[in-house]
């Protein structure tokens, strides 16, 4: 709704005064998602820093021709340029006002060097500073319409696992690779523009690898499962993480289950308002440590989720920061016995002034099929 993108412009533009810039010229297609509610791929937008009435007078949007009617039904509120060269064609349109643009920013993560110097000549007498992550910096906090984007995404991906356990779609002869396109399948009936990422469907052995590429390895009895997979739903992501047994478990499976559960859940607990994001992974560590199992814990507890799968803040041992309410986060521990199996718990949530809400739902009990 062009409010909700006023209003974060208007953050961005209390950003740039706080660092002594004119304007900002973003070119990262998510951050101007984000900005403005434009989808397409190739835009870019100038914002200048001036605040007030007339404040987005001086802002400009520009996209090429293709998506004229697109750029006029979702981003009605602003001027639009049309051209191909969308940031050029900007740049050259502050230099002919650099009065008013006279140190403008721009994603210098998000610009090559060659792109650089063809930005720098068309901004003429501009000066160009580096900015990175201004625009992700607002990012982080989630507001409440971001948020009931995720849920839907995790609701999605809900009713999906759900199905697919239910229907039989996990069961000994089917390879890891049938499971996961099934899974995503079933995510987009349920009104998914696609899979968050490449659905991770890992068998036996290979649940012991904690990015596993789903492969031609067949299910069988006795096997872990561990399926790490999300829904992407209006522009956002959901990732959550399940491992089932085929067939009844091993006392070692119900052991290291049991174990990664305690831990997710001490993790989730530490996601709290004000916390330092070390002390969330630390939380869920010490659980797996103090099992004996320590060494077998092979990452971070979790991350940002939200326009990107992976955002700010990283919750782990080396981490930096503190959690705020409304970041959406992962908290995700797992065990991994290499050449045995392996077991991962991962949920979706949204740091409360208090309680955490959960955005995953599927149950957390060791299922079996």
């Amino acid at each position: 709704m062009p409010e909700t993108h006023i209003r974060r412009r208007h953050a961005l533009r209390n950003l740039l005064r706080e660092r002594e810039l004119d304007a900002m010229l973003v070119t990262n297609l998510l951050n101007i998602r984000y900005l403005t509610g434009f989808t397409g791929s190739n835009a870019a937008l100038l914002v200048h820093a001036a605040d007030g009435p007339n404040s987005e007078d001086r802002t400009v949007f520009c996209t090429d021709g293709r998506y004229l009617t697109q750029a006029g039904e979702e981003v009605p509120d602003l001027a639009t340029v049309i051209e191909r060269a969308s940031d050029v064609a900007l740049a050259e349109r502050a230099a002919s006002s650099a009065a008013l643009f006279r140190r403008t920013g721009f994603e210098s993560h998000h610009v090559s060097v060659e792109h650089f110097d063809l930005l720098d000549r068309a901004f003429g007498a501009v000066e160009l500073v580096r900015a990175p992550g201004l625009v992700e910096q607002l990012r982080v906090v989630k507001d409440e319409g971001e948020i009931e984007s995720l849920r839907k995404a995790c609701a999605v991906a809900d009713r999906a696992l759900a199905d697919l356990v239910e229907q039989g779609g996990i069961r000994p002869g089917r390879t890891e690779l049938e499971v996961a396109r099934e899974l995503e399948s079933r995510m987009i009936e349920h009104g998914a523009e696609g899979p968050s990422f490449e659905t991770i469907v890992a068998a036996g052995e290979n649940s012991a690898v904690p990015h596993h590429r789903p492969g031609q390895y067949v299910l069988r009895d006795g096997d872990f499962v561990k399926i790490d997979f999300g829904a992407l739903v209006e522009g956002y992501h959901s990732d959550m993480t399940r491992t089932l047994v085929i067939g009844q478990p091993a006392d070692w499976q119900r052991e290291i289950y049991e174990v990664v559960r305690a831990a997710q859940r001490a993790g989730r607990e530490a996601v709290r308002d004000g916390a330092d994001v070390r002390e969330t992974d630390s939380a869920a560590r010490k659980v797996i440590e103090d099992a004996g199992y320590g060494e077998y814990f092979l990452h971070s507890l979790g991350h940002g989720v939200g326009l990107e799968i992976h955002e700010a803040p990283a919750l782990a041992q080396r981490g930096d920061g503190r959690i705020s309410s409304g970041m959406a986060v992962t908290v995700e521990p797992g065990i991994y016995l290499a050449g045995q199996g392996g077991v991962r718990i991962e949920d979706t949530l949204v740091v409360r002034p208090s309680t955490p809400e959960l955005l995953t739902l599927t149950t957390k009990e060791l299922v079996t099929v």
